[in-house]
This record gives structure tokens, C-alpha cells and sequence, in this order.
């Protein structure tokens, strides 16, 4: 088999229209060499305009004090309307469907108030087996809370005997044979570890066909896949900021509730900036929600945060959407022939790529599963300037992201995968 030379990488390069993109980024530099970094699946490379933005608020804080919420250049009251505009292109939603608040597990905490209600013999949660931890830990306390045991309450989907990925199919099964007693399914939009990419629009029809409600974490999804929350009709979800979404580490998250469910009254953890923004400053009892998701916040925000995922979003607003998913796509493709080249040069003896490889059940992500020598592996390529991580107990994962890698970076990293290898 013909190996796909570099000039292929190159030209591919030449042709790309969000090649200069790459230069808004800060690129990590060890020994004045600078580095291929794939991680942007764990954080996201920070954005030349950061620091402006933040420096920004550095002076109004400085110049007006708390003044700058209304007398700002931009003032702080309104600083979240520079965000939901492309946040809401970003996951397929309306502008009102979406709020920008606290950190990801927070907002799972909220979102389950308000979504997991069990009553009667409705009080399972169905989720994927392994989600990430953070979620396994928000579905077992509050299920403790409600007076249930994990041990029955939580109903996890698992991969067939010899697999480690999830066939729709036997996910749709399990929802229907616990559907009656089914009161949430929440899934992760694209599992951590496997990189797999779950049919979200699927899920959600069938747990609503089952008499439940459907969230999901996206934190590995946001950012990195095309998603359309309000058309396939998800009742909510969250997601963090700092992987594809470049917010820096810690950054402010986000959450989706369909505006099927803004006028429901629904049960909810309260604080005062998601008051009635008109009757706010009248501090009286009695709590008036803002209309839409804005009416889950809490606390007054923090605007370094916002400055920051602005910086960001104001990128992939230029950029364009829908080109950067044309560009995962094609930066993907180009990846997985060089994986097959390689599976086939060693004989799929050293590697299993745990990550499904068809394009619609995966997003940047590439999970490898090394069978032979992992640690070693790992630690030379990060030797060899390739910021990659390493999972318990034997795998690989990286993911080339459109708007700062290159087909030439992803070329380099499989030859050099190859040369270890063999």
C-alpha cells in the first residue's frame, strides 16, 4: 500500500481557508521549538485577544469601579449578549435557549433540580456506562437525595462483550425496557474516554417516546461537532468552555433549556442574577425569573470569565461555523486514512483505536488503545514535540481541531507514530 506523502499535508495547507486562523492562537514553544499540541479535546489553546479583553475590564474596574456594570464602555450588565449570539449557532439553539453561568458540574447540579423529578414508579436514570466522573457522582447524590438507591436507580448502558463503544440500537433497547420506570436519560454528547459520539437526536426521541426527559453533558461535544439542541428537541444541556470552546482553564460554562420549558415554573435552585432583570435592584422577596435560560443563574458573574470565552467566540464567529465543521470534517478524514495506513503496517497488533472510525459516531478525538508498550510510546512522542495524554490504564488520545492544527502537524504525528511503532 502506497503511503500518502507529506506533499499531500502541504497542499491540503495551501488550500485551506482557516489556515490563518492558526495565527490567533498562542502556540506552545519547549526549547524554543514549538509544539504540535492535541489536547484541545482536555484545554484549548488560549487566543492572542485574550488578554486584551481581560485587560479591558482590568481598566474599567480600575477607572469606574462598579460603575462599569452600566457606565462601561461595554457596560457589564450587558456583557453576556456579546456571547449567546454565536454560543447559540455553536449547539443549534435560540438565543433565549441559552445561558452562559457558573462551571459545568454546577450546572448539572441545577439542571437536574429542575429535570430530575421522580414520582411514582418514574425514578431511573439512564446515562452511558463510564461517564465521566463528575457526572456519575451529580446522578448518585441526587438520587440519594430523592431516597433512592444508585445501585437501582442508575441504569447504565454498557458495550456489547468484546466491544468498548455503544450501538445505538442496544442504547434505544435499554431505554425502552426501562422506560416506564424511566424518569431522566442523560448522556454524554461524546464520551470522554472513547471519543465516541452518541446520536443525540435519537437518544431524544426515544426517552421522550419513553415518558422521560433527555439532557446532555457536551462537554467533549460543544465546540467540536455540529449540534442542533432546540430541532432535535433535547430538553437540556451543559457544557464547559475550556476544552474546544479555548475559554482557558476553569472557564465559565454554559446550559441549554429548550423553550418548551421556560414557562413551566419548574423547580429550581434560585439567586438573584437570574431575577427579573427590570425589578432586579429592588431587592424584594419572592423570585421573578428572567425569561428563558437566563432565569437558572445564581450569582453576579465573573466578567473576566465572559471577556475570555468572548475572545474565543469571537474567533469562531469570523470563521464561521459551519466552514470549521467543513474543516473537522475534512482534517478528520485526512487523519483516519493515515490511521488505516498505519493499522495496516502493523498489523493492527499494536493499536486499537478504541474511537468509532465511521465519521457520523465521532468528532476530533482519536482514542487509541495500545496493546504493546503505551507509557513508552506516549512519553516519546511527547518528547518529539507532540502534546498528547495518556488515560488509565493504556490509552493514547489526541485531537487535531480546525482552528489551530494543521494536515501537515496531523502527517508528522502518524509518521512519527509510525516510526515508534515499528
Amino acid at each position: 500500500m502506497m503511503q500518502i506523502p507529506i506533499e499531500k499535508a502541504q497542499q491540503l495547507d495551501r488550500e485551506d481557508p482557516l489556515a490563518t486562523f492558526r495565527d490567533q492562537f498562542i502556540i506552545p514553544v519547549q526549547e524554543g521549538k514549538e509544539q504540535v499540541y492535541f489536547l484541545g479535546n482536555s484545554l484549548g489553546l488560549q487566543p492572542k485577544a485574550t488578554a486584551g479583553y481581560i485587560e479591558k475590564i482590568m481598566k474599567d474596574w480600575a477607572c469606574l469601579g462598579v460603575e462599569s456594570f452600566f457606565h462601561a464602555g461595554e457596560p457589564w450588565m450587558n456583557y453576556h449578549d456579546f456571547l449567546v449570539g454565536t454560543l447559540s449557532s455553536v449547539v443549534g439553539a435560540k438565543k433565549q435557549e441559552v445561558v452562559v453561568m457558573n462551571q459545568l458540574t454546577v450546572n448539572l447540579h441545577l439542571m437536574l433540580v429542575s429535570f430530575y423529578r421522580p414520582a411514582g414508579k418514574r425514578f431511573k436514570i439512564i446515562c452511558e456506562a463510564k461517564a465521566f466522573p463528575s457526572d456519575q457522582y451529580a446522578f448518585e447524590t441526587h438520587v440519594r437525595h430523592h431516597g433512592f438507591d444508585p445501585g437501582t436507580a442508575i441504569i447504565e448502558a454498557t458495550p456489547r462483550e468484546g466491544e468498548l463503544t455503544l450501538r445505538t440500537d442496544d442504547i434505544l433497547k435499554l431505554i425502552a425496557e426501562h422506560g416506564e420506570e424511566t424518569a431522566l436519560v442523560l448522556f454524554g454528547g461524546i464520551n470522554y474516554y472513547t471519543g465516541q459520539l452518541f446520536d443525540m437526536k435519537a437518544i431524544t426521541a426515544a426517552g421522550q417516546a419513553a415518558g422521560a426527559l433527555v439532557g446532555f453533558d457536551l462537554a467533549h461535544a460543544a465546540g467540536n461537532v455540529s449540534l442542533q439542541l432546540h430541532d432535535w428537541n433535547v430538553d437540556f444541556a451543559c457544557w464547559c468552555s475550556y476544552k474546544y470552546l479555548n475559554a482557558g482553564p476553569g472557564a465559565i460554562g454554559g446550559a441549554f433549556i429548550h423553550e418548551k420549558h421556560h414557562d413551566k415554573n419548574l423547580p429550581r435552585f434560585a439567586g438573584w442574577w437570574g431575577y427579573d432583570i427590570n425589578t432586579r435592584f429592588n431587592m424584594e422577596k419572592g423570585f421573578v425569573p428572567m425569561p428563558g435560560a437566563e432565569g437558572w443563574q445564581l450569582s453576579t458573574p465573573a466578567v473576566f470569565l465572559y471577556a475570555a470565552l468572548r475572545a474565543s467566540l469571537e474567533i469562531i464567529e469570523a470563521a464561521g461555523w459551519e466552514d470549521i465543521q467543513k474543516k473537522r470534517a475534512k482534517l478528520n478524514t485526512f487523519l483516519w486514512s493515515l490511521l488505516g495506513e498505519l493499522d495496516e503496517a502493523t498489523g493492527g497488533k499494536q493499536i486499537r483505536f478504541i474511537t468509532p472510525r465511521e465519521a457520523d459516531a465521532r468528532g476530533c478525538q482519536v482514542s487509541m488503545l495500545m496493546l504493546q508498550n503505551g507509557k513508552q510510546v506516549y512519553h516519546e512522542l511527547m518528547k518529539a514535540g507532540f502534546i498528547v495524554d495518556w488515560r488509565e490504564p493504556d490509552v493514547i488520545r489526541f485531537a487535531p481541531v480546525p482552528l489551530y492544527n494543521s494536515y501537515t502537524e496531523v502527517w508528522r504525528f502518524v509518521q512519527t507514530l509510525r516510526g515508534l511503532l515499528t
